[in-house]
């Protein structure tokens, strides 16, 4: 569907080009727009590389066991119906490790993974269970110690000082993190007192 949204605006934004006569600003914001985001792209990728690299070091080095350990007691709270050992609490942990550390990136694809073991949780089910609304709040609302993609995205753009966006980001997130989870809590103790759960 996305695709098709894409191939929509660029269709349009042709057809409006040449119906107002301004095909030349079209094909030069064309040009400089793809000129930008390959220097954008390779700007993100040396940073991301090099986080990467260090999640890596602190994979290999036991240090994402012991977080995730330290984080157990708290996540079995959250997720109560995702036995401790099963795979999706993994795949939970390395997303929510990756999001704190601004691997938006990284954490992409160990969401879409958490998303698959929680919905064979739900016995495939189409609707979604309680678990994967619990982990969709985590998700969009994680805290951020390190915003990566935003510092590469600010030195990219030759920013002034682009770690200066790391304590409001911190607030920032900790506040949609805690909301976040209050509002989810809330909405499953509500149905469970209706009785619809």
């Amino acid at each position: 569907m996305v695709n098709y949204i894409w191939v929509g605006m660029f269709v349009i934004g042709i057809v409006f080009g040449m119906v107002n006569g301004t095909m030349d600003q079209v094909n030069e914001a064309l040009f400089v727009s793809a000129k930008e985001a390959v220097t954008l792209c390779l700007g993100l990728m040396s940073i991301l590389v090099f986080w990467l690299g260090l999640m890596k070091i602190a994979e290999e080095s036991g240090l994402l066991d012991k977080l995730s350990n330290l984080f157990k007691p708290f996540m079995r709270w959250l997720f109560p119906e995702v036995p401790p050992n099963h795979p999706a609490m993994g795949y939970i942990l390395s997303n929510m490790m990756a999001n704190t550390f601004g691997l938006g990136n990284a954490a992409t694809p160990l969401g879409i993974k958490a998303m698959e073991q929680l919905k064979k949780l739900n016995g495939g089910k189409t609707t979604v269970s309680r678990s994967m609304v619990t982990f969709l709040a985590i998700n969009t609302s994680s805290v951020t110690l390190i915003p990566t993609t935003v510092i590469a995205i600010r030195m990219n753009y030759d920013a002034h000082s682009p770690t200066d966006i790391v304590f409001p980001t911190i607030i920032a997130t900790a506040i949609s993190a805690v909301g976040g989870i209050a509002i989810d809590r809330y909405f499953y103790y509500r149905r469970k007192r209706s009785g619809r759960e």
